[in-house]
């Protein structure tokens, strides 16, 4: 008896269940401390189903940060299209309330990784260069409607918000997920 084949819906459904499963492993354990059993474990799937997706945990890892870049592109090009788009402050603050911070971490890790391993290099690299771009759109769009910006000058003011975004990155990825019961509550330490 053949075996049935995944429909194209069915296959995003299982790739983003994958996906999702590592980042959370990836959030707990680090990327080195990771295998593929946890990944399964934690998504209920069969190893030979992750595998049937991605080659090995370098090529889920490139998934994850497609992944976080996708949902970037998607939402700043709302913004973008918004008329008038958000001035660079408003952009911000919204990107900032995205933030997930089991994406965080695994983003912080990545970009750790990145110093020595080339492959990662590059995937960061890239993530970063796009994440400019998109930013660059949002922001040349925001100054050209306003009447009263060059297009041109969007550059340093995307350099700016480049550097906010990835501190609140790793602001979110130090934060604890959860305190321990004993913590709540209590104010931070001077």
């Amino acid at each position: 008896m053949p075996v049935p084949r995944l429909t194209d819906a069915r296959r995003d459904l299982r790739r983003t269940q994958i996906i999702e499963a590592a980042v959370r492993c990836f959030s707990r354990r680090g990327l080195d401390q990771t295998s593929i059993a946890d990944i399964t474990a934690e998504s209920g799937l069969s190893a030979g189903s992750i595998y049937a997706h991605y080659r090995n945990k370098a090529d889920l890892l490139q998934a994850v940060a497609r992944a976080v870049l996708d949902r970037h592109a998607a939402t700043l090009s709302a913004y973008a299209a918004e008329s008038p788009p958000p001035n660079p402050d408003e952009l911000l603050a919204r990107l900032v309330t995205t933030i997930d911070p089991a994406y965080a971490r695994v983003g912080v890790q990545t970009w750790g990784a990145a110093t020595t391993d080339p492959a990662l290099r590059e995937i960061v690299t890239g993530m970063v260069a796009r994440l400019r771009d998109l930013l660059l759109t949002c922001v040349a769009a925001w100054l050209s409607r306003v009447g009263n910006g060059d297009p041109a000058e969007a550059g340093p003011i995307v350099e700016r918000l480049m550097v906010a975004y990835q501190a609140q990155l790793l602001r979110a990825a130090l934060q604890d997920a959860e305190p321990s019961a004993p913590d709540r509550g209590k104010p931070d330490p001077p």
